[in-house]
């Protein structure tokens, strides 16, 4: 009775906003599109969309058919990849979530010799989801997740595979140099650079600066690593990341590494992954590559 095109339709009419649109995406005819529909709403005994002029609206069945078919058609999809991928003789793809930018460099380390070792294993990296790093895993969007920041939910798991600080990053040249390390207040008259990331999700403002009620004198996002540390090194504001990432550029911009506070902030990078997927071999072998 319920199909998967059915699924396909009430997502598609979704995204493009009617069904004529989704019919063309869909490859079928309006009125195809249309009986087919009008066959399941008769088959259920309910309506999916109310018609308000030429628009569509979807009723709560309608709802709860989108919720489905989002959830569902991933993993289908999923199922047909690595269906085609057993009968070509290889293992699969590994589809990698990433949750923090500056991870990415931590990532190409590991995925280097992990594809060495696993000649017969792809690897793609999605950074941005439908509905969040969570969600993906979830909803088979990807098969693991890069985080800093765990969200342990019931059929997840996250295991910690790299120590790392969390530095203030300044020029050479900079009054915060050459301290031992820098004081929230301190922050006040300066412009803070970081990723496109909500406030509080980033550690210098949850960690260091709303603990103390301080802000900065002003805050600029960017989204690429290479143009944030070059405007640090041009003197035009300072940002916080990984020390080992600061390190790195360290040899060819003039930047320095300043504590964030007397102890530090400590962080850690996590992969999860969903419980159901425990035991794939592939996928064990990336978690145990990265903690080494």
């Amino acid at each position: 009775m319920l199909e998967r095109s059915h699924l396909a339709i009430v997502q598609e009419v979704e995204k493009q906003g009617s069904l004529t649109a989704a019919a063309g995406v869909l490859h079928l005819t309006q009125s195809a599109l249309s009986h087919s529909m009008k066959k399941l709403e008769l088959q259920l005994g309910t309506d999916i969309w109310l018609r308000e002029g030429r628009s569509l609206r979807l009723t709560q069945a309608g709802q709860y058919l989108l919720a489905v078919a989002n959830r569902v058609l991933p993993q289908l999809d999923l199922a047909e990849e690595r269906l085609r991928q057993f009968a070509q003789g290889e293992r699969g793809t590994l589809r990698i979530g990433m949750e923090c930018h500056p991870c990415y460099q931590w990532l190409l380390k590991i995925v280097s010799p992990y594809l060495a070792a696993w000649p017969d294993v792809d690897v793609d990296v999605k950074q941005k989801f439908q509905f969040g790093g969570i969600g993906a895993l979830f909803g088979y969007e990807i098969d693991l997740l890069v985080t800093p920041d765990p969200l342990y939910k019931p059929g997840l798991r996250f295991e910690p595979v790299f120590d790392y600080e969390q530095v203030l990053v300044v020029a050479h040249d900079h009054p915060l140099a050459e301290a031992a390390y820098v004081k929230p207040k301190q922050l006040t008259q300066e412009v803070l650079v970081t990723y496109p990331v909500e406030t509080d999700r980033l550690d210098i403002y949850n960690q260091f600066l709303m603990p103390a009620g301080i802000s900065p004198k002003r805050h600029k996002t960017i989204e690429t690593t290479d143009i944030m540390l070059q405007m640090v090194a041009s003197g035009r504001g300072v940002a916080a990341l990984p020390r080992w990432l600061v390190e790195e550029y360290a040899d060819k911009l003039d930047i320095v590494p300043v504590r964030l506070g007397p102890r530090g902030i400590a962080k850690q990078i996590f992969l999860g992954a969903r419980e159901s997927d425990t035991g794939i071999d592939y996928l064990e072998a990336f978690v145990e590559i990265a903690r080494q």
